[in-house]
């Protein structure tokens, strides 16, 4: 259950950070989403700790 919250979260902070950097450019747009991803990986596995995964 923890690697699919980590999975979820992780598509979903990634797809937001990529549409919130496309507008400076593709390379904003990747750099954006890799925060997003490490930021979702991050909330995904304290959530998991959270509710005891």
């Amino acid at each position: 259950m923890t690697k699919l919250l980590v999975m979820g979260s992780t598509f979903i902070l990634s797809t937001v950070g990529w549409y919130a950097g496309e507008p400076w450019g593709i390379f904003s747009a990747f750099i954006c989403s890799i925060v997003g991803t490490g930021a979702g990986v991050y909330i995904g596995r304290k959530l998991a700790d959270r509710w005891g995964f």
